[in-house]
């Protein structure tokens, strides 16, 4: 005895989403992202990151960490997507291909709502742990993360007085190396500024000050174009992975449906069917119980 999927035909020729298989599809994809994405951090598998250290990563492993950000992709919404197609239900008086192209707009859907969660929870996430905070740190004293070591380099002594905040001079001497990735870069004013700032800090002559300034510009300036060009990668691949992930949405959806409905699947589908196929192979026979009389069902 087969069981038949549940169906129903639309009268009016048109077709409707089904909200609850798309929102399974949906919060499924956004677990498995988040899961795989947080396994890849804890890896090393990061495009930018806030240790110091960051910098020194290869071209390599932010190659690979755009590769695992889109590998990562494919298998989570392709998961959603065909969970999306496999728990909805079938629908009848529409030709096979119409079905299937249901089914992938059904993944594509699940795909837009996941992407839509996974923006939510990332803004809620960066909101909490870079929460501005105007009355200890105003905005004019907000040094750039970026170049935190190098302005260190810039004002590092063994002689520093005590009760000295170097706050607002340090958000400054930030924003001045900033300009070093300009087309003109630092200008002969702000470079003579930054050497006067660092005698006066540090108690260097002015040649050493000077010899110093230049350094931490060069250095600067290798530290935004390699922050650029992470940020680059970054953009990349997350743009990179949305497209492949509705793509693989929309064929999880598709081959979904198709096993929804008992039918061949595709081939890169064929080795996750194995246990279907060796089920669909079994006979079940009605005997009668000798105890209670009822009929019973056996297999063989």
């Amino acid at each position: 005895m087969s069981i038949e999927p549940t169906s129903f035909a639309r009268e009016d020729g048109r077709w409707r989403f089904q909200w609850s298989p798309i929102l399974v599809g949906a919060l499924i994809a956004t677990a498995l992202s988040s899961i795989m994405v947080t396994f890849g951090a804890t890896l090393g598998l990061g495009v930018s990151s806030a240790s110091p250290t960051w910098r020194d990563a290869s071209v390599a492993l932010w190659v690979l960490s755009g590769l695992f950000l889109i590998l990562q992709s494919l298998i989570s919404f392709g998961c959603g997507g065909y969970m999306a197609g496999r728990t909805s239900t079938a629908v009848q008086g529409f030709e096979h291909e119409e079905v299937e192209r249901f089914d992938g707009f059904q993944g594509i859907a699940a795909w837009a709502l996941a992407v839509v969660i996974g923006a939510l929870l990332t803004a809620m996430v960066a909101m909490a742990t870079n929460r501005p905070s105007p009355l200890t740190t105003p905005p004019s004293a907000v040094e750039p993360s970026a170049l935190s070591y190098e302005i260190d380099t810039l004002f590092r002594t063994t002689r520093r007085p005590a009760n000295i905040d170097l706050t607002p001079l340090r958000a400054e001497a930030g924003r001045i190396l900033l300009t070093s990735s300009s087309h003109n870069g630092v200008s002969t004013d702000d470079r003579a500024y930054l050497g006067q700032v660092v005698t006066a800090v540090t108690g260097l002559t002015a040649a050493d000050a000077d010899r110093r300034v230049d350094t931490v510009i060069g250095d600067s300036r290798k530290a935004i174009s390699r922050a650029r060009a992470a940020g680059i990668i970054l953009a990349f691949s997350v743009a990179a992975a949305l497209l492949f992930g509705a793509v693989a949405a929309s064929a999880g959806a598709a081959a979904g449906g198709r096993h929804r409905d008992g039918m061949v699947l595709s081939g890169w589908m064929l080795h996750a069917n194995r246990f279907r196929s060796r089920r669909s192979g079994w006979r079940r026979l009605s005997v009668t119980s000798p105890i209670s009389g009822e009929s019973v069902r056996s297999e063989e």
